[in-house]
């Protein structure tokens, strides 16, 4: 049984979109919290997926917001918060999303982050003015279950329609797009808000899952929580020339509780092969 190291302590979670029904499950029975949803503010005003509110801050910055005026807001000294990102793989021509939770603890002093990176999403836009080339977007995409926006004429439309999940609305709405636009076209998008996707909370699990693994890696020296790889020195020697590479020759952990360092040396083995080496492979 994993250590209950938030036994009878409240954490809130602000939200609007659902977002506890990935995080709450998880979060309680692998700490022993309780979980708390503060929807007493309307976290879009920190940025939104569709443009119309754009997100100042990064990823990671936001979610310490999003914690802070949780905490704020329900007078608890600690939170968790989640916050995604969409866009391209850096190396590939495909949708990416990352997904991050978040966990302060006012009282220890901690700060410790989940995360999910994966190809697996939906997101993804069409414009057209063909209602059956957007109904066939939709179910590819796994419409109704995962909902649609759609504006009139492209992406930076003020009009929009969020939270598309029946064809009947979705018909009627199109309809009304191409009537309100100025080239007879829509563009329509997937609605990326957690509680419109389930491919999404999917992901925000999976990002709560890694977080808990981080969470109960505890100090050899004082058991605090948290305590994992903070800093990975490169230059594991390469296997044909022994000149240092790129890759990682040793980690370093050290605990934000009582400084005590761990230095892992050869975590991926005591060699990289010659096509990481520079020198042999430049």
């Amino acid at each position: 049984m994993e250590k209950q190291i938030y036994k009878n302590r409240k954490i809130v979670l602000l939200t609007k979109h659902k977002k506890e029904e990935a995080i709450k499950p998880i979060l309680e029975k692998a700490t022993g919290c309780s979980l708390v949803v503060e929807s007493g503010f309307d976290t879009d005003q920190f940025g939104t997926f569709t443009r119309d509110i754009t997100r100042t801050k990064s990823q990671l910055e936001t979610a310490r917001l999003k914690i802070r005026k949780g905490m704020l807001l329900s007078g608890l000294d600690i939170g968790v918060a989640s916050e995604g990102s969409f866009g391209s793989h850096p190396f590939i021509p495909a949708p990416w999303n990352t997904e991050l939770v978040l966990l302060f603890d006012q009282q220890e002093n901690l700060e410790l982050y989940g995360i999910h990176e994966s190809g697996e999403t939906n997101f993804a836009q069409l414009t057209t003015a063909s209602f059956d080339e957007a109904v066939s977007f939709a179910k590819k995409i796994g419409f109704p279950e995962h909902f649609l926006i759609i504006r009139p004429d492209d992406s930076e439309s003020a009009k929009i329609i969020k939270g598309i999940n029946s064809f009947d609305w979705f018909k009627e709405a199109f309809a009304w797009c191409v009537a309100e636009s100025h080239s007879g076209k829509v563009f329509i998008e997937t609605d990326m808000r957690a509680h419109a996707n389930p491919t999404r909370m999917e992901n925000i699990k999976k990002a709560t899952e890694d977080l808990i693994v981080k969470l109960h890696n505890f100090c050899p020296n004082c058991a605090a929580p948290g305590f994992i790889v903070s800093e990975r020195i490169k230059g594991l020697p390469c296997d044909l020339c022994g000149l240092p590479s790129d890759l990682v020759l040793k980690n370093i952990s050290k605990c934000r509780k009582c400084s005590y360092v761990l230095e892992q040396l050869h975590p991926n083995g005591e060699f990289a092969a010659a096509q990481n080496c520079h020198f042999c492979n430049p």
